[in-house]
Formats: structure tokens, sequence, C-alpha cells
């Protein structure tokens, strides 16, 4: 099971009232509310392994330098020797930290690397795992990933963290027309707003999947382009050809990596927390009570 923890953790900060808080006072909406995610992914599903993966760098300067757009409007500030700082909630920055120190304590792996997202993490964990995997996300861009020769699917929060809908290749084609791969060329034609992403302009999510359904995938979208013989329209013709430099980088900056070199890291499931005394102080410091326990319980079983 790998974990999109950032999605995660945003999830958990806008799901829970920030009303729940530490003895002092401070908001530990989004850590509690990701034990208690976390508690129930495990009670339900039950991982030999979980692996929290981290965006080390959430906008990576090589996707930059292809599409300079790319997440530029959730950029606080810009550093040109470091990760830009994303726009952040004021109560939810001071949260990351704690919750890194929790699952540290649990003992449950955290994984990033220098100059990629956490959607690198999972692909490269994903593409390399010899067994069946469950990715939580709350990002579609993962979607790409979704495999059913190798038991690859996604489970996605569709409300708030209480309803998880798993994607497998049969949901996906069933509400996107496309598998795995092709998911990935469909967000490149219909673009992204979430990511800076524009696409090409005129080809919405239903046209790019009747596109990709007709001509086989992006490459072949491309082709038909320059054989006046394909059945194009000639708005689709004009369209297409007009984002040909777009269309030329937006597929590397769209597709997650699937071959990074990871730091070592051990991602069975504890039974039981690595570091009890730190996880004690924790959960004295920030108020962890009902929501620490419940994740306890779940790795005893």
């Amino acid at each position: 099971m790998l974990l999109d923890t950032a999605s995660l953790y945003f999830r958990a900060y806008f799901g829970v009232p920030e009303s729940v808080r530490a003895p002092d006072g401070t908001p530990v909406n989004a850590v509690r509310g990701l034990l208690d995610f976390i508690a129930r992914l495990v009670a339900d599903h039950r991982p030999d392994d979980l692996v929290a993966c981290l965006d080390a760098d959430w906008r990576p300067a090589w996707r930059v330098a292809l599409i300079p757009g790319y997440k530029a409007h959730r950029v606080a500030e810009e550093h040109t020797a470091g990760p830009d700082t994303e726009t952040v909630p004021d109560t939810l920055s001071p949260q990351v930290p704690v919750i890194d120190a929790v699952l540290d304590a649990l003992g449950i792996a955290r994984v990033g690397v220098p100059e990629h997202e956490a959607d690198d993490v999972i692909g490269t964990l994903a593409a390399h795992s010899a067994g069946p995997v469950d990715i939580v996300t709350g990002d579609r861009d993962l979607f790409q990933l979704i495999d059913d020769t190798r038991g690859v699917r996604v489970l996605y929060p569709v409300k708030g963290m209480s309803n998880l809908t798993g994607f497998d290749g049969a949901a996906l084609r069933e509400k996107y027309g496309v598998d795995g791969p092709g998911y990935a060329d469909l967000a490149v034609l219909r673009g992204d707003p979430s990511d800076g992403l524009p696409g090409v302009p005129g080809i919405g999510e239903k046209t790019a999947a009747r596109l990709l359904d007709r001509f086989g995938d992006l490459a072949g979208v491309l082709a038909a382009v320059d054989d006046p013989r394909t059945a194009l329209t000639p708005a689709q013709r004009r369209r297409l050809a007009e984002a040909g430099e777009y269309l030329a980088v937006a597929p590397r900056v769209v597709r997650v990596v699937t071959d990074l070199r990871l730091p070592a890291h051990d991602p069975s499931l504890p039974a039981a927390p690595r570091d009890p005394e730190a996880l004690a102080a924790l959960a004295a410091r920030w108020g962890l009570g009902g929501s620490l326990t419940r994740l306890l319980d779940a790795l005893k079983r």
C-alpha cells in the first residue's frame, strides 16, 4: 500500500474540524485525521507493506523548465537554491513535521527523493513491486499507474476521508474510456488546471478519449494530424497542430517517473511502534488520543 501522503493530509485537514487541538491549543486536525485514515486502511485492507510517499520537491525544476506554468498558481515563494514554497494553510504547515515524527516513531516508512514528487516515488515502487499494489491518493494523475495484469489499483477518496472508490482497469475504462497508460495521454490532451497544464484548447475530456480510442495513443493522434486521410475534423487538426510545442513536452511532465533510485527503507507494516517512548511523548505533547490508539490497535491485529 502506497500513500500519497500530502494528498491525504490535505484532505484530512479540510475534512476534520480545526477545533481538534493539542493541549496547548495548536490545531492537530490534519495529524489526527491522517492517523484515523491510516488506521482504517490498515484494518480494512491488511497490507503487508505500507509506505508514506513524500513530495521532496512538489514542483521539480525539470518539470517547470518544460512547462513554466506547472503548478505556478500554488507558489507562495520562489527559491533558486531549492524547492519553491507551496501555498499551504497557516495552521496546516506546523502539523507536517508532527506527522513525520509520528510516522517515524511508529516505524511506518517515509520515502522521498530530491527533485521529485511523491507521484514519482509511488510510480517507482509500484513498477518494482512483486505483488499487488494499492495506491491511496486523491490525485487523479496516478490513475496512469493502474495495471490489472500486475494488480495495481487506485483507492480514491470521493468524499472527504470516509468513502473510497477502488479504480482498476475496468472502472477506469468505464469512467474515462482509457486504460492506465492511456490516462496520461488523456491528461495531456485535456489538461489539468490544478497543475497548470493548459491541454489542447477545444479538446475536452470526452473528445480526448474518443481520439485516443480511434488512434490508439498520443503518438497515433499526433501522426493523424500530419495525415490528411485521417478522420480528424478540420478544427481538431488545427487545434492539435497549433498545440504542437506543448504536446512535444507535456508527456514528460505528466508521466510519473518509474525508475528512481530510492533511499533504503523498510516497507514492512509494523506490528508495534519502533520507538514507543518517542511515540508516547508525541501523543502527550500533541493530544493524539483515540486517533493514535485506533491506529495502534489496527497494527496489532
